[in-house]
């Protein structure tokens, strides 16, 4: 067996890793992964196991917290709430506050120059809002 199977193997044998199935046995692996992600260098078991814990806790993680669909309105929503910000504070993107109410009611749909505005608005990824 190689030195580097062998540090891998017994990085495997003390974390002993498996899927995640409560919330203790994330926060175990999350310190264990804080703890391997935290060093200056790693290993190539090391990253093999940072990789492996990694999908482990987010397979946990999105099967006991997933996140509701969310559409156009719904992130730009949340978007004027954590940014503290009010319908005709987005007259700038939208061009009048009457566009700004119909876009938020869903009775007119986002174009390309809202989106291209919003993305730049709030600097997020055009695709969020597709």
């Amino acid at each position: 067996m190689s030195t580097q199977a062998s540090h891998y193997a017994t990085l495997l044998s003390e974390t002993r890793p498996e899927v995640v199935r409560d919330e203790r046995q994330n926060q175990t692996y999350l310190r264990r992964l804080e703890q391997l992600t935290g060093k200056k260098s790693v290993t190539r078991a090391e990253a093999k196991l940072i990789e492996l814990l990694t999908v482990l806790i987010e397979d946990f993680e999105s099967r006991a917290y997933p996140v509701p669909e969310a559409d156009a309105v719904d992130i730009i929503r949340h978007l004027m709430e954590a940014h503290q910000l009010r319908q005709k504070d987005l007259v700038d993107v939208f061009g009048t506050e009457s566009i700004v109410s119909d876009i938020l009611n869903r009775r007119r749909k986002l174009t390309t120059e809202h989106i291209r505005r919003l993305s730049r608005r709030f600097g997020v990824s055009p695709a969020v809002f597709f």
